[in-house]
């Protein structure tokens, strides 16, 4: 057993306020703040997430203890976001966090917010190892292979663009509002996903590229409503169909190419981008072709949330890590 056996996550790396208490390896209250702010900007803004932070942080916290029934007093250690992210919204929560770890004496650790994202695969389920994960989000696309814990190599990346980033654009130029990816999902629920062909990148090894599909789209945009003017209008579904399955497409040629190579034992599919239902549904069906256990964390645990960095704190914390109060966040 942990012998910080109640910890506090606190995560503020973009545009999600996230305070979770974990407690004997449960979760105890995973209590969350979003900003609509940035729809209109269609895209996050770095100064006014920064901004709502500091509005959410403390009464985010003050919803988990209460929801949880813990005192301050009874927490054990601090476990935070320290990178990576808008340097902005990290240092609300930072600064937060070593607070409360001198005005409690209780131990900080700084959390990376990948490994934490890994560390939602543990929340739920009993993982075999090696386990090939494939993390997708709006600021990575990472290929990591995981021998155990948080003990990880990144075997492929994107080399530009994030998959979530893809779907945000792609959103954009459809006029669909952000964030991009769940309008797109919706949108292609009812689509034709051959209806309209995109193409693949062409990289190296394991790596990942999507700013070639997002430019390709929007020229094909732009052909067809000179075309017809009411083309968006008409073919939505079919769009983000089509464009959504080369997308999901180019995620998975990669890791059934990666099994291949690595031989892992199961498959574990995390980051916000894996609440997308198709990617969800090919993945399972990639894993049980392949005869490979997998993992996908519940809805809640895709996105940003501190249950995620509770639990990564409580796995460094049983190894002995914590993180000096001199210690600054990251962007990268």
């Amino acid at each position: 057993m942990n012998r910080y056996s109640t910890i506090l996550g606190i995560e503020s790396s973009c545009d999600d306020t996230s305070a979770s208490i974990w407690k004997e390896g449960k979760i105890l209250a995973n209590e969350t703040a979003c900003q609509p702010v940035h729809e209109a900007w269609g895209g996050v803004v770095p100064e006014l997430a920064s901004r709502a932070h500091q509005s959410h942080i403390i009464p985010v916290i003050q919803s988990a203890l209460n929801k949880a029934q813990i005192r301050l007093e009874d927490l054990d250690a601090i476990a935070c976001t320290q990178g990576p992210g808008l340097m902005g919204s990290l240092m609300v929560g930072w600064n937060t966090a070593k607070g409360l770890s001198l005005a409690l004496n209780k131990p900080l650790i700084g959390v990376h917010h990948l490994q934490a994202h890994v560390s939602a695969l543990y929340l739920e389920h009993e993982v075999r190892f090696p386990l090939l994960t494939l993390l997708v989000s709006g600021g990575h696309t990472q290929l990591l292979l995981i021998t155990e814990g948080l003990n990880m190599e990144i075997i492929g990346q994107s080399q530009d663009d994030a998959a979530g980033e893809a779907f945000d654009k792609a959103a954009k130029l459809l006029g669909l509002g952000y964030p991009g990816g769940p309008h797109v999902d919706r949108w292609a629920g009812s689509g034709n996903p051959q209806a309209f062909e995109f193409p693949d990148s062409q990289t190296p090894d394991l790596d990942f590229s999507f700013s070639g599909i997002k430019t390709s789209l929007l020229y094909f945009l732009r052909k067809q409503q000179e075309q017809d003017p009411q083309f968006m209008e008409s073919r939505m579904a079919d769009i983000c169909a089509s464009y959504q399955f080369q997308v999901v497409s180019s995620l998975l040629k990669r890791v059934n190419k990666a099994i291949r190579l690595h031989k892992p034992a199961s498959l574990g599919l995390v980051g916000g981008v894996s609440a997308n239902s198709e990617l969800r549904r090919r993945f399972s069906e990639l894993a049980t072709s392949e005869g490979l256990e997998v993992y996908i964390p519940s809805f809640g645990y895709c996105t940003d949330n501190a249950a995620m960095i509770a639990q990564a704190g409580a796995m460094l914390l049983e190894k002995g890590e914590q993180t000096p109060l001199s210690a600054l966040p990251f962007a990268r």
